[in-house]
């Protein structure tokens, strides 16, 4: 059985052929061969060996050419190598596994023929619509599961026997116990998260090195006093105000907090969280990628994977304790070649772990351009549309403890029913 891995999130991606057939896994640690990158001539899907409807499907992703991750994995994949694959955020790696694992199963169909695992839900969905996108001309079936879904509904789907099984670890592990029929005996393929010894004479690829950035994304930093970083956040905002941004923040509260104050501002902000329900992550972020807000507030839950190809604009509200976080979060803009801005926004008390940042990365980066005194033009309103979403939250949150709901559901629900898109006046400075 072939297999074939690159590295969701910055990741590197490993299996091991077992008695059912390969395994995909994803691991963090162990020593890259480097692949050279040189000038050599791109080889076209076909080149690589990839059968004529899966071509065709590439064509119709806007899939011209491999990219560099696709192009070195792929043809060890068909061979049925185990792979080591690492690559830079945006880059084509889960093309690079699902592609392979298609043709597989165009040779020898079956159901239940791949499970792939997944660090978040969010990342389970896309990457379930990314192989229904290339498998959509020969009849692939795919089942997501994942918390914060209905188990039954899932378990109707396994019933159907579907081709692609991606899924969450908790989630997988339920239905394994409780879901009659349902095993991983048959899979062929297995993508998940193991150690280097399962793995057995791994072809090691790197197309990038292990913690890179892009070139195409520009990365700068501001040094703001505590007190004012809303402030500096707003300011952002308004002058970049044509941007789509993703704000990251370091807690589930932190989002719900900054995306009311930003609302009470006029700005077309939406939080997303682990402290809210599937339904409603899923209806922010399909708000965010359809354009309604521009503005999406988020804990690292939406770091890992995601692909939103609209994101000009990543900002570190607060800075992450673990510098690798930064990669996975700034991956989320220039993605695919495409060009984008990230601006950390760093207070006396995150010094440290900036610092960190800069070591990880290798560079120093230079600092976003603003004038104090223009910034704190905004410190009024900024201050008072704080004050309102504190009540806010307190209200709410008190109603939701005596109920026993998500927090902040009922606000979020109210904003997806009734904004439809629109921003109330535009924020100015006085």
């Amino acid at each position: 059985m072939s297999a074939t891995g690159g590295a969701a999130g910055g990741q590197e991606e490993d299996k091991k052929p077992t008695d059912q057939g390969a395994h995909i896994n994803l691991k963090v640690k162990g020593q890259i061969f480097r692949m050279a990158e040189d000038n050599k001539e791109v080889k076209s899907f076909k080149d690589l060996g990839i059968c004529e409807q899966l071509v065709e499907a590439c064509e119709n992703l806007g899939w011209k050419t491999p990219s560099k991750i696709q192009a070195e994995a792929i043809p060890h994949a068909l061979e049925g190598k185990d792979l080591i694959g690492l690559a830079q955020t945006g880059s084509g790696k889960t093309g690079a596994f699902a592609l392979p694992i298609l043709q597989a199963l165009l040779d020898t169909p079956q159901v239940l023929f791949a499970c792939v695992l997944s660090p978040t839900r969010e990342l389970a969905i896309q990457i379930a619509e990314q192989f229904e996108a290339l498998g959509s001309g020969i009849g692939l079936k795919c089942a997501v599961l994942v918390g914060g879904v209905d188990h039954t509904q899932q378990a109707i789907a396994l019933a159907k026997r579907p081709h692609i099984v991606v899924g969450t670890p908790g989630r997988l592990m339920d239905h394994l116990s409780n879901t009659k029929g349902f095993s991983l005996r048959t899979m062929k393929y297995l993508v998940r998260k193991l150690q280097r010894a399962c793995l057995r004479n791994p072809v090691k690829i790197e197309v990038a090195s292990k913690y890179s950035t892009v070139d195409t994304l520009k990365q700068q930093y501001r040094f703001v006093p505590a007190k004012y970083k809303e402030c500096y956040l707003v300011y952002i905002l308004t002058e970049l105000s044509g941007s789509t941004t993703m704000v990251f923040t370091r807690t589930c509260d932190a989002t719900r907090l900054l995306a009311l104050l930003l609302r009470n501002l006029g700005l077309r902000a939406i939080p997303i969280s682990g402290h809210m329900s599937q339904a409603k992550r899923l209806g922010a972020l399909n708000k965010f990628k359809a354009g309604e807000c521009n503005i999406l507030i988020c804990t690292d839950v939406a770091s890992r994977g995601l692909d939103i190809p609209s994101v000009d604009m990543v900002i570190n509200y607060d800075i992450p304790s673990n510098s690798k976080d930064y990669i996975h979060r700034v991956g989320r803009t220039a993605r695919a070649g495409r060009s984008g801005v990230a601006i950390s926004l760093v207070n006396q008390y995150e010094l440290e772990w900036y610092i960190q940042i800069e070591k990880l990365i290798g560079k120093k980066l230079p600092e976003f351009p603003a004038q104090e005194e223009e910034v704190l033009l905004l410190l009024e309103r900024v201050t008072e549309a704080k004050r309102i979403s504190q009540m806010k939250v307190k209200e709410t949150g008190g109603k939701k403890k005596r109920r026993g709901g998500d927090e902040g559901e009922e606000e979020i629900d109210r904003y997806l029913a009734s904004k439809n898109g629109k921003s109330s006046k535009k924020l100015k400075k006085r």
